[in-house]
């Protein structure tokens, strides 16, 4: 219990680095007065879009409040629940509020800062995405001590086994907020920005042959507000969201595992320290001038495995400390997750940087036109989802079986719980490599429109590169994260249904056996909905693109001038475009997360939801993976030609490139990053209803 008092302080000390590193980035100058109009405009933009996006979730909220409320009135929750659920949701949007700040702040101080040095704008870019991710951690493990101090006292009357049931049990149900909250800003935000990033590109280099992030094009403000609101707020609520689901599953299950308050210390403690250790590894972040991209990723890279090593000595004697040598076991299971999320970082990057074989191979299809970049685009995808699944499978075995398994199943279970807790333990640093893409992205656009000297152009297109690694490499690391999470909610979910019966008194038994109709039937409703999702998140960037189209294009033919830069386009117009698009089209996928498991569960029973969310897990994250690693493999092919391979920039393999890259857009950023979401949040509806479905389903 005295340990304990490290997750609040370390979460305190999280959000306390991320304001010293908000106030070091925005004493940066943003450079001239045309930088600042620019970035201006980026700002109110994206300001304009949350507002309106918390406005209209906020309904959502207000609704589910009163089912939820009324659900803890009959009986079938508890009482602290509705609460949670809109605790979790604040912290989640905060959190990406907060990135996604700091994030229209840095750019064009990125952009001046690169004027002096490639290590300066590299130092900004990364300090603004360090801020996500501190402030993500630090308020994803406030949430979470507050909760757990708060029903520590309300249950002090309870005997200490009674009462840590009592608190993992209902802290189990807090994630419904984080997650619903996390599903609106990735989709909608998702829906946003490429919506703006398909419109301006098809439009602006396809059909008029001008740059990116050409002034004259009316979808540019957009498509930089996009990468905020999407990839900085939207990524920033997701990996809140996971964050928050490893710590409160694995601590369920050390109840199942008769750890007690000690297994529960565990994953809360382990937070703190990756804590630490990730503020530890930001100050070993700087390069020297050179803009190779093996030098740059490689000046990132350090930070993150001392982040991880110093992460990994110190959780041994934790582990030895708390649980004794006799289950040392789970240090290694702890292990296996950070190691996982490394393997799966560096798969990615394989697949989706144009350093390596597959995407220059892709790029090569360009010569024989669009068809066949998607083709090989597909392809590419597809095969790279084999080696993560292994990696994964190995994580999940080693894991269950280091923690204990083979002795005690529910110990087993800890340790997968507890891999992803390690896995995600370096969030903060992890999550700022990938944030700081978003920031380096709209720095080189500023840098374009402000038309500032080829030697900064240069330093803002190797950022700019890097950061396409670093945010594929972090949809990887997100993908795998989610996976292991929604494995340690599934087990969590099995043990709170068992729990629920016990103290209603139901006659209950589990029958997971793949020959149970419901659950065979469970598990193909499980493995479509990721596909269904996918497919409705897809329409909804083709229709806002489709407007961003005819809007781009209508402004090109009706401003006068504006083809020959003596006029302004109009770029707000094509904003609030986006803007409404995105509120409108991402209230159908959001509410398909929130009630297929309810109805599958009124039909065909627990054992039936429980087969749902083991088919969605599975295709969920090889969809997942298939879809992000082609988007990013099409993005970089596109980059690595206009570096001047195959033609460069304005040939006929370009535009082939171009086509692929737009195909990709909603892969890499809408969709795939979405069904993260979409099988951790089938989890925690599953779990929060669980009690209501046992007494009233068909089955």
């Amino acid at each position: 219990m005295n340990l304990i008092l490290l997750a609040p302080v370390g979460a305190v000390t999280a959000l306390v680095f991320a304001a010293y590193l908000a106030y070091s980035v925005l004493k940066q100058s943003e450079g001239t007065e045309q930088m600042k109009k620019i970035a201006a405009a980026v700002r109110k933009g994206a300001n304009a879009y949350l507002k309106r996006q918390y406005a209209g979730v906020s309904i959502f909220f207000i609704v589910m409040v009163v089912i939820l409320s009324v659900l803890a009135a009959l009986g079938y929750l508890n009482p602290f629940v509705p609460i949670a659920f809109l605790t979790g949701g604040f912290f989640s949007g905060l959190a990406g509020y907060f990135g996604m700040k700091i994030a229209t702040s840095a750019n064009a101080r990125t952009a001046n800062a690169a004027m002096k040095s490639l290590n300066s704008g590299l130092r900004v870019a990364f300090k603004s995405g360090a801020v996500m991710g501190f402030v993500v951690v630090g308020l994803g493990l406030l949430h979470l001590s507050v909760w757990f101090y708060f029903l520590k006292w309300y249950f002090r009357y309870l005997p200490e086994a009674q009462q840590i049931q009592e608190i993992t049990s209902a802290m189990l149900t807090f994630g419904m907020g984080a997650s619903s909250m996390a599903l609106f800003a990735r989709v909608g935000g998702g829906i946003f920005t490429k919506a703006a990033d398909v419109g301006a590109d098809l439009v602006g280099k396809v059909e008029a042959g001008i740059p990116e992030d050409d002034p004259r094009n009316p979808a540019v403000i957009a498509d930089n507000v996009g990468d905020n609101v999407g990839d900085v707020a939207g990524m920033g609520a997701d990996l809140f969201e996971s964050y928050v689901g490893s710590i409160v599953s694995t601590c369920t299950l050390a109840v199942a595992a008769g750890l007690g308050f000690n297994g529960v210390t565990i994953p809360l403690v382990m937070a703190a320290v990756g804590i630490l250790a990730s503020i530890f590894g930001t100050f070993f972040v700087r390069s020297g001038e050179q803009a190779e991209q093996k030098i740059l990723l490689g000046s990132l890279r350090r930070g993150t495995y001392i982040s991880g090593i110093l992460t990994a000595v110190i959780a041994f004697f934790l582990v030895r400390s708390v649980l004794g040598m006799e289950h040392i076991g789970v240090y290694y299971a702890i292990l296996s997750g950070l190691l996982a999320g490394v393997l799966i970082g560096f798969l990615t990057e394989y697949y989706t940087s144009d350093t390596y074989k597959p995407t220059k191979e892709l790029a090569s299809t360009s010569t024989t036109g669009p068809a066949t970049v998607i083709i090989g685009g597909i392809s590419l995808g597809m095969i790279s989802t084999a080696i993560p699944v292994v990696v994964v499978g190995i994580s999940v075995l080693a894991s269950y079986y280091l923690a204990g398994g083979a002795q005690n199943f529910s110990m087993g279970l800890y340790g997968v719980g507890i891999s992803a807790v390690g896995m995600l333990s370096t969030l903060g640093i992890t999550l700022a490599t990938d944030a700081y893409g978003p920031v380096a992205d709209n720095a080189g656009g500023i840098a374009e429109m402000c038309h500032l000297g080829p030697e900064v152009r240069r330093r803002t297109d190797a950022l700019d590169a890097l950061g396409n690694t670093t945010a594929a490499t972090g949809k990887g690391f997100a993908i795998g994260s989610a996976a292991l999470t929604a494995l340690a909610l599934i087990a969590a979910y099995k043990e709170e249904v068992v729990l629920i019966a016990q103290r209603q008194g139901l006659n209950f038994q589990f029958d997971l056996s793949i020959i149970n109709p419901t659950v065979l039937i469970g598990l193909f409703v499980g493995g479509m909905l990721p596909f269904v999702f996918a497919s409705m998140t897809m329409d909804a960037v083709g229709r806002a693109a489709q407007k961003i189209v005819v809007e781009v294009r209508r402004q090109f033919k009706e401003i006068k001038g504006l083809m020959e830069g003596k006029a302004e386009a109009d770029y707000a117009r094509c904003v609030d475009i986006c803007t409404r698009g995105a509120q409108k089209e991402m209230i159908a996928p959001a509410l398909l997360a929130v009630v297929a498991p309810i109805v599958v569960g009124l039909i065909l029973g627990v054992n039936g939801v429980a087969g749902m969310l083991t088919g969605a897990t599975v295709s969920g994250f090889v969809l997942a993976i298939m879809m992000a690693n082609s988007g990013g493999a099409w993005d970089n092919a596109k980059k690595y030609i206009e570096a001047g391979n195959y033609g460069g920039k304005g040939s006929d393999n370009h535009k082939a490139a171009v086509v692929g890259d737009t195909v990709g857009d909603p892969f890499k950023d809408t969709s795939g990053p979405s069904i993260n979401i979409l099988i951790k949040l089938l989890s925690m509806v599953s779990i929060v209803f669980a009690a209501f479905i046992l007494q009233n389903s068909l089955l």
